[in-house]
């Protein structure tokens, strides 16, 4: 397929593209939608021939015999990214917000304190509070525009009642990929606070060129004991509609309780995505992704070449994910200001930095997962948006 043809979404239910107007004010007429995290490419031909296999049987039931669909996650995962899976550790849910959600119910208790690594993927903190919980936001160290994490003063903040620790790895929204050493670093500190650490690694496939994603299970298999690994299809393959993510859990005490869990809430998978994920964990799709990750390779390039040539505007380079994070911070705007510029002006709606925590207060979150074409007439609306800096 071809990652440049235009896919005209308006009036299929897009949360991304016809909500836009009504949420940010971007007309819908000629508005561009860079905001929620989906792409805007079919999916590779093998998960549409999957779904077309289904359509035309025309009868859906109960998922049955899961045997092929979990070697796949098991096969996906040895090939892809060197882990080995067993059948067992695997549990199917409806995403990984889901699963963020019943990992609360397993492991934490009302008032508990849930670490998140700020800012981060907006959709943890939500969660955490509905569930009674409370966020700890240990802010991320901005240094000369990459994220790095402070342990000592992370350290400081704890007070005994935090009980799990949420990582986002490849990290949203800053498109870092964390070294080896970072992660130790990470399953120490879960170590000394005695915390369950749940790693969401949802974005590990989208990793660009000249970095190298390393799953936290693989990285330090010591603390097996407290760890919890999410990855998903959904983000890799643009099928987030389907709603599926694994959950898989390597200890059987912490299998057993979040087992329970599911047991208790009568979650089963949902087919449509079961089927479309063990077709999208395959040669084909494999190929797909290299092809994908090309892309936004590029896209990514014009948007940080064409943004940072605007004074005092620095998008943060991106190791992975198809989501850029803008700082405006240098144009000396706040961010009403800013945002403005961008959503009226530019008649582009990102998403607004303070949505992620603490230490997003002066960032945009664009989604470059789009024809490139559209990357173009973006980074053309910015420059004229915020000419006036140049």
């Amino acid at each position: 397929m071809s990652f440049d043809e235009p896919i005209n979404r308006f009036g299929t239910h897009s949360v991304k593209w016809d909500m836009m107007e009504r949420l940010y004010g971007v007309p819908a007429k000629d508005g561009l939608a860079m905001w929620v995290a989906d792409m805007d490419f079919r999916p590779p031909a093998c998960v549409q021939a999957a779904v077309d296999k289904m359509a035309a049987h025309g009868i859906y039931g109960y998922f049955g015999d899961d045997a092929a669909y979990l070697d796949a996650i098991r096969w996906w995962m040895a090939t892809r990214h060197g882990w080995d899976v067993a059948r067992e550790d695997i549990f199917t849910t409806h995403g990984l917000v889901n699963g963020t959600g019943l990992c609360l119910q397993a492991f934490t208790q009302p008032g508990d304190g849930v670490v998140l690594t700020t800012p981060v993927y907006h959709a943890f903190a939500r969660t955490i509070k509905a569930a009674g919980r409370q966020v700890v936001e240990c802010q991320l160290t901005n240094t000369n525009g990459r994220y790095e994490m402070d342990f000592a003063a992370w350290d400081a903040q704890m007070t005994g009642t935090e009980t799990m620790f949420i990582l986002c790895s490849p990290h949203n929204p800053g498109g870092r990929v964390w070294t080896a050493e970072e992660l130790r670093g990470v399953a120490d500190f879960c170590i000394r606070h005695d915390l369950i650490l749940v790693s969401d690694e949802i974005h590990h496939d989208l990793v660009l060129s000249g970095a190298q994603h390393h799953p936290m299970a693989t990285a330090c298999p010591d603390i097996r004991d407290r760890l919890v690994m999410m990855t998903a299809t959904t983000k890799t393959f643009n099928i987030a509609g389907a709603h599926i993510g694994n959950v898989i859990v390597q200890d059987p005490a912490l299998r057993a309780k979040f087992a329970a869990v599911i047991m208790a809430m009568g979650i089963s998978g949902n087919s449509f995505g079961m089927h479309m994920a063990t077709a999208a964990y395959s040669p084909e799709g494999a190929a797909w992704v290299d092809d994908l990750v090309g892309y936004l390779d590029g896209n990514r390039r014009i948007l940080d070449d064409g943004l940072n040539a605007i004074p005092g505007v620095r998008s943060m380079a991106l190791e992975a994910t198809y989501l850029a994070w803008v700082d405006f911070s240098g144009t000396g705007m706040e961010p009403a200001e800013f945002i403005a510029r961008v959503e009226k002006s530019a008649r582009i709606a990102s998403n607004h930095g303070i949505s992620f925590g603490a230490g997003g207060e002066t960032f945009l979150r664009f989604n470059i997962a789009t024809p490139r074409a559209l990357v173009v007439e973006a980074v053309s609306r910015m420059q004229e948006a915020f000419r006036d800096l140049q």
